[in-house]
């Protein structure tokens, strides 16, 4: 009755056959209030034939007013409304779940009805305020609540979580043959050709997608970035760009096994691994001493905690940064507030210094100082002069041997 009635109301000047009084009719669409408030379970097909007809007629009307009248306007508001409506029609909202789990994905159902958003199943827009869709809470993947059961793709986080690796390997294309001119993900045929669909490579697995699995997005390609220095971003297919970006902050990447070579050729990462090693050896510092513990300055690398445990591994958001040379700023800021507690500010850390054995001279010595060095066996410091162009052993390392052969029984 909803439509019918309406659409019953306006079918004489809708369809009468003649367009002599076009711009009086445009303010009757079928639009009338109950349009809009149709008890539910009353819908019939003939419902979303008259919401057609209706359209098509409101389009017509559109193009035979003057362009920019208020008439208009007010034509095309009319024509979004009964669009909206029919997209209703179509696809009534049901009392879905909050959360639904699939595929090892968390859908949870989401409340924005202004947020204009695209699926990534259908690659068609989401309209929130009629529609019902959802979200990974893992890997952001996005829906219609009418295209999960059509959903093949796993979750990329579960991929991440069991998979914490990077192909390393520059575009290893493969070739379209060896995919058999099928998309590698959906299997939906292409070719470069564009028929029956468009063939778009990956940078980053060296596939090639079709048009609904790769959205011309763009993200830095790890590999290009570790064997040449190079951060232009490159176009990559939508899982391996929600991949690179569950990725980025991951340290994962060990350059002196993967390229070695690349701290010959990049000074600021030569500068950030001294940085990080100086941080290492002021640790032990800071775990022992209540008022660093107070102040939490460990906290300060909390979101790089790989830096307070090993020097070596990084993530791509490290070598971005570097890049950027925003890392170098922050981490010599740190680097500074924690040589200052130690030396300075802190009575307790600062009796843990060292004097040189070999000289006897100079200041309180620490092992991140840059003049000095350290024994590898007992982590006695030395200045760097003494150590070096002194050829015995170290002080401290023969007395503790001694020591050791002193309570040995006879």
């Amino acid at each position: 009755m909803f439509c019918s009635e309406v659409y019953a109301e306006s079918k004489p000047e809708l369809f009468s056959g003649t367009r002599t009084h076009s711009s009086d009719r445009t303010m009757d669409l079928g639009l009338a209030e109950d349009h809009f408030s149709r008890p539910m379970g009353s819908i019939v097909a003939s419902d979303i034939e008259q919401l057609k007809m209706a359209i098509e007629e409101c389009k017509k009307l559109i193009l035979e007013l003057p362009e920019h009248s208020e008439r208009q306007k007010d034509t095309v508001v009319k024509l979004i409304h009964l669009r909206l409506k029919l997209q209703e029609l179509k696809d009534p909202e049901e009392d879905e779940p909050n959360l639904r789990i699939l595929l090892e994905h968390r859908f949870s159902k989401e409340k924005s009805k202004s947020v204009k958003q695209t699926c990534d199943k259908c690659s068609t827009i989401i309209w929130g305020l009629i529609q019902t869709w959802y979200t990974c809470t893992g890997c952001y993947y996005r829906c219609h609540s009418k295209c999960m059961n059509l959903i093949t793709k796993p979750c990329v986080r579960s991929k991440v979580s069991h998979q914490s690796e990077y192909q390393l390997s520059i575009c290893p294309e493969i070739g379209l043959d060896r995919q058999d001119y099928r998309c590698a993900e959906c299997r939906t045929p292409i070719s470069l050709r564009g028929v029956p669909t468009e063939a778009r490579q990956c940078d980053y697995t060296g596939q090639y997608y079709c048009s609904t699995c790769h959205w011309n997005d763009t993200a830095m390609v790890p590999a290009r970035v570790i064997h040449n220095w190079e951060f232009e971003s490159r176009k990559v297919c939508r899982s391996s760009m929600r991949y690179l970006a569950l990725m980025i902050s991951r340290p994962v990447l060990k350059l002196k096994e993967i390229n070695p070579l690349l701290f010959n050729f990049v000074e600021e990462l030569v500068e950030i691994r001294k940085l990080r090693q100086d941080i290492l050896l002021m640790k032990p510092y800071f775990i022992t001493c209540k008022e660093a513990m107070e102040a939490r300055l460990l906290l300060q690398l909390q979101d790089r905690q790989h830096f307070v445990e090993n020097d070596d591994m990084y993530s791509l958001q490290d070598l971005i940064d570097i890049s950027s040379g925003r890392l170098s700023c922050s981490l010599t800021e740190i680097h500074t507030t924690f040589a200052k507690h130690i030396k300075l500010d802190c009575e307790r850390c600062q009796a843990k210094g060292f004097v040189c054995e070999l000289c006897k001279e100079g200041d309180i010595l620490f092992p991140f100082d840059s003049h000095t060095s350290v024994c590898h066996d007992c982590s006695a410091v030395f200045h760097r002069d003494c150590y070096y162009d002194n050829s015995t052993t170290c002080p401290r390392c023969a007395r503790m041997t001694d020591r050791k052969q002193d309570e040995e029984p006879a």
